[in-house]
């Protein structure tokens, strides 16, 4: 039976995108399959090894001592195929290349545009690290096996070095989301959610803003699922018509998105958001929310055909305002709009489609497991 191997050291070893779709994707498909990640010890889940390094404490660290258990534990392993998940791992990419191994660069991020808003880096700083990670990415994408793109634009950017360049989004497991489970729309909160991280380049103060707004007859309120919420924004007058729970689980992520009416993701209209997909929104989708989102041509293209979006200014909180009082007052064509959405997901914005994909690549590289 082939065997693969996951890196990172960057994320969870139980990543959502690492472990809960790519690993299960490909341990279903029949494969051998190992994480190689920060975990509390090794063990094994869902018919995924995980062999676990210590969480580093520092991002200096991360990149050297982390980095060396990690090629370590990989020549332990002896896989047929290594598929790393963060661009500190790429000199081990590039060692493992040598010995002959096929490896796989897969990219969540567009890291050179990432680097321009790291605000702890002065702005000339920014230009020079976000070139010299361009040019190490892209010199390096050459020698790799495959890469695997989370978008169109990420994809576009290795095409030219790497033909064998493919995308494989990140959207959600629609059985997850789509059941019996969600309440009945009548019975939903007046509420609209926000989940994931929370920044204010996310437009985390547009959107309580825009939750300060609307009528005080409406008795709405917003949910919020993330990590700590800024000072700034917990002093808003707004503030009182938010609910913060903290970071939740998947499941109970889903339980809330259930129990709402209106999903949000009003991001700002920097590069790096412009031409990424937030996986929320097809979670929102999934849980037949209509959803409230920023007016980026990526997304408009993707979702305007569904009838499921209203895409706004996610600068202008008066525009988020006269969006959420649209939805949450209208509540036939806002239950038709969560539906056509959801429908949406289950024909195509979901895992089970993507992951053949990922399937295929690796049936392409090192065979298939019942060729084996």
């Amino acid at each position: 039976m082939p065997h693969v191997v996951h890196l990172t050291t960057v994320h969870s070893a139980l990543d959502h995108r690492i472990f809960r779709k790519e690993c299960r994707a490909l341990a279903a498909a029949g494969y051998e399959v190992t994480v190689i990640g920060p975990h509390s010890g090794d063990t094994r889940r869902e018919s995924v090894s995980i062999r676990a390094i210590t969480k580093p404490d520092s991002r200096l660290r991360r990149m050297t001592h982390s980095a060396w258990q990690i090629y370590r534990a990989a020549l332990l392993e002896n896989a047929d195929a290594y598929h790393f998940h963060d661009p500190e791992l790429i000199p081990v990419a590039l060692l493992l290349r040598r010995r002959g191994k096929q490896v796989i660069y897969d990219v969540h991020e567009d890291y050179p545009k990432d680097i321009y808003f790291k605000s702890y880096l002065p702005l000339l700083v920014r230009r020079i690290v976000s070139a010299i990670v361009d040019k190490i990415e892209t010199a390096a994408a050459r020698r790799f096996s495959a890469v695997v793109a989370v978008t169109p634009a990420i994809a576009d950017r290795f095409q030219r070095v790497n033909g064998n360049t493919v995308i494989v989004r990140n959207y959600p497991y629609e059985e997850e989301l789509i059941g019996d489970q969600s309440a009945p729309w009548q019975t939903r909160k007046c509420a609209a959610a926000y989940v994931g991280t929370i920044s204010p380049q996310r437009g985390i103060l547009e959107i309580v803003e825009a939750v300060g707004k609307l009528p005080a007859s409406l008795d709405a309120t917003l949910e919020i699922a993330g990590e700590e919420v800024p000072q700034n924004v917990r002093q808003h007058a707004a503030w009182s018509r938010a609910r913060h729970h903290g970071v939740l689980d998947q499941p109970s992520t889903y339980k809330l998105l259930r129990d709402v009416r209106v999903g949000l993701s009003c991001q700002h209209p920097i590069p790096t958001f412009v031409d990424s997909i937030p996986v929320k929104i097809f979670e929102y989708m999934g849980a037949g929310l209509p959803i409230v989102v920023s007016d980026f041509p990526l997304w408009r293209n993707l979702l305007d055909d569904v009838g499921c979006a209203m895409f706004v200014n996610p600068l202008d909180s008066g525009a988020i305002a006269t969006a959420l009082e649209f939805l949450l007052t209208n509540s036939v064509e806002a239950e038709r709009m969560g539906l056509r959405g959801q429908a949406a997901v289950a024909a195509k914005f979901n895992w089970n489609s993507e992951s053949k994909k990922l399937v295929s690549l690796y049936a392409n590289l090192i065979g298939a497991p019942c060729a084996a």
